[in-house]
């Protein structure tokens, strides 16, 4: 994969006349976008669909969670859709489910691990012994035996996960804030360059680029510096 395969736009805006002028602007510079609850209940299922037919990735970031048939009936018909990846949280029965259900369709299957919004204060007041680390990659193993496509995780932990789940499941990471950029509501964040070396094979990245006064911009300086990660004599 090159950069701009690994580079995952986050559509986090609040309408679908948004969303389309933002992946409009940004043309051909960006190929692969997230779409979550907020476009999701904004109509952004049908947008999802158009964004496939028209060659484009979509990620659908929904975070699945329920009963074996309900997941895996949902996971059907996500699969039908064209998407590339769906996440669900990696609880084992929900991800096993998924698996059987996703089986022969292409769809990457990713595992929520720990929400980047979240420290261990959060996960304490959540019920959760012990760091977000431990969580994550106790998850991250669950993930691996279950037969996941891939994982979600801060960059923070991207190294330790891969030893965990082995050189072949991707692994996610959003939370990602070019070098000078505002953390916003995330806790566990990195730059672009660091995530990639780390470990991490795609970057989800949502204000940096649908914020910025020249969103195309700010992509192509995004790209650059996953490039620079990404090229052998940097390896």
């Amino acid at each position: 994969m090159d950069a701009r395969e690994r580079l995952i736009v986050g559509l986090d805006v609040p309408t679908l006349g948004e969303a389309e002028k933002m992946v409009a602007t940004l043309g051909d510079t960006v190929s692969f976008y997230k779409i979550g609850y907020q476009l999701v209940f904004a109509g952004g299922l049908e947008f999802a669909r158009d964004l496939a037919k028209d060659g484009k990735k979509v990620f659908l970031d929904m975070k699945l969670l329920d009963i074996d048939n309900t997941v895996a009936s949902g996971v059907e018909n996500i699969a039908k859709m064209g998407m590339s990846m769906l996440t669900l949280h990696a609880y084992p029965k929900a991800m096993r489910a998924a698996v059987e259900a996703a089986k022969g369709s292409g769809l990457c299957l990713l595992g929520v691990t720990v929400l980047t919004s979240m420290d261990e204060a959060d996960l304490t007041e959540a019920g959760y012994s012990g760091d977000p680390r431990s969580l994550v990659l106790r998850r991250a193993e669950q993930a691996r035996e279950a037969g996941m496509g891939g994982i979600v995780c801060s960059a923070e932990e991207s190294a330790v996960v891969r030893e965990v789940v082995g050189p072949d499941m991707a692994i996610v990471t959003p939370g990602i804030r070019p070098s000078g950029s505002e953390r916003g509501d995330q806790k566990r964040v990195m730059t672009p360059y660091d995530a990639l070396r780390a470990g991490s094979t795609h970057l989800v990245v949502g204000r940096p680029i649908v914020k910025a006064p020249e969103p195309e911009q700010a992509a192509k300086a995004i790209l650059d510096e996953m490039v620079l990660a990404l090229w052998p004599a940097n390896r």
